[in-house]
């Protein structure tokens, strides 16, 4: 690969929180950033080329993800994938606001949020295998505290989601492998975005760190597992937590 090859990023979930972080850290480094997401081009971020880049899918629909992959593969031009993040992520609610348990959630509620937290990783893989190789490139899949333990706000589908996509992580480490790419996952704690639930300060109170994680630092691990610093890391979860998990 020539060294002053544009390298190209694609991100899922890029509109807030650690996606916004992500775009940022990326495109400040000169990678091209082309997002996916169910919303239009987020106005509050912009970043160079980003709306050229931008492509509307609902990654919940499985017929639209797959379709959009000859969108991206125009995008690219015939050119190569040097990093995918799967990022995008849902964890819905009671009507209350509350945690939505295994004996509360209805089948049309864990079939939303596996598709988008599961299968979406996976379809978009698969489907741009050959857009990695030729860049020896990596995946990165955001994976979350809640997949190894009983989270108070983190419901139960967001939570196996979370656990199959750690588990998946592995799996496509081991068949990615000989094709020249990596796969890793991280896994976030309490992060300080606009989706904090009440009560997450008590949380906070029993980190090692005692502090919430500010998404550019989970940007930054991110970068970190997209770039030849890493170059011999695949197949692992990376706890981004403060400690949480000890």
């Amino acid at each position: 690969m020539a060294d002053d090859e544009a390298k190209v990023m694609l991100l899922t979930g890029a509109s807030r929180g650690i996606g916004h972080a992500t775009v940022k850290r990326f495109a400040r480094e000169g990678w091209r950033v082309i997002t996916c997401s169910r919303q239009p081009f987020p106005e509050q971020c912009p970043w160079g080329g980003g709306r050229d880049d931008h492509i509307q899918i609902d990654l919940a629909d499985p017929a639209d993800t797959i379709n959009a992959i000859e969108l991206i593969r125009e995008r690219l031009d015939g050119g190569r994938l040097h990093a995918l993040v799967n990022n995008a992520g849902i964890s819905p609610k009671g009507p209350k606001g509350e945690r939505l348990s295994t004996l509360s959630t209805d089948l049309m509620t864990w079939g939303h949020v596996f598709h988008v937290n599961f299968f979406a990783p996976i379809v978009l893989a698969r489907g741009l295998i050959e857009e990695l190789s030729a860049a020896q490139g990596a995946v990165v899949n955001v994976t979350s505290i809640a997949g190894s333990r009983v989270h108070p706000f983190a419901g139960a589908a967001y939570a196996t989601s979370k656990a199959a996509l750690a588990a998946l992580t592995r799996e496509m480490a081991h068949d990615f492998g000989p094709l020249g790419v990596r796969v890793n996952a991280i896994a976030p704690g309490e992060i300080e975005t606009s989706i904090l639930s009440p009560g997450t300060e008590k949380i906070v109170e029993t980190l090692p760190l005692r502090r919430l994680g500010q998404p550019r630092e989970v940007a930054d691990v991110i970068w970190f597992l997209c770039n030849p610093a890493s170059s011999y890391v695949t197949g692992t979860e990376v706890q981004v937590n403060a400690g949480q998990h000890v």
